[in-house]
C-alpha cells in the first residue's frame, strides 16, 4: 500500500467514523429520553416492573409442570423421586427470554406472560 492510499484510507475513516459516532450518540440519547422510533427500543420506562409482573404471573403455571422442590414424586405409590432442577432451569431461561422479547416488542405484562408460557409449552 502506498503512502497516498494509506492517507486516503485514514481520512475516509476519520470522516465516516466521526459521522457514525455522532449518529450513534444521537440515537442513544433519543432512546434514553424515550423519543426513539425504533422497534427494538424499550417502549416503557418500567420494563423491570413489567418483567417482574409477567414472571410472577407465569410462576404458578411453571410450579405445576416443573415443581420448585428438590424432589417430586411421580405417583404410582413407590418412592420414585425425580429431580426437576435441570428441566426447570431450562424452562425458566426459555420463558425469561420470551418475556423480555415480548416486552421489547411492546406487549403488556399479561401478553408477555402468555408468550413465556407458549415458549415452554404450558
Amino acid at each position: 500500500m502506498t503512502a497516498f492510499a494509506y492517507l486516503m484510507a485514514k481520512l475516509k475513516w476519520l470522516i465516516f467514523g466521526t459521522q457514525a459516532d455522532r449518529k450513534g450518540r444521537k440515537l442513544a440519547d433519543n432512546a434514553e429520553r424515550g423519543q426513539s422510533s425504533g422497534q427494538r427500543v424499550y417502549h416503557r420506562r418500567n420494563f423491570k416492573e413489567d418483567y417482574n409482573a409477567a414472571s410472577a404471573m407465569l410462576k404458578g403455571r411453571m410450579d405445576a409442570k416443573y415443581p420448585d422442590t428438590f424432589h417430586a414424586r411421580l405417583g404410582g405409590g413407590g418412592n420414585n423421586a425425580y429431580q426437576y432442577g435441570d428441566k426447570r432451569s431450562q424452562a425458566v431461561d426459555t420463558a425469561s427470554t420470551a418475556i423480555a422479547q415480548a416486552l421489547r416488542d411492546g406487549a403488556t405484562a399479561h401478553e408477555a406472560a402468555e408468550a413465556g408460557a407458549a415458549s415452554i409449552g404450558i
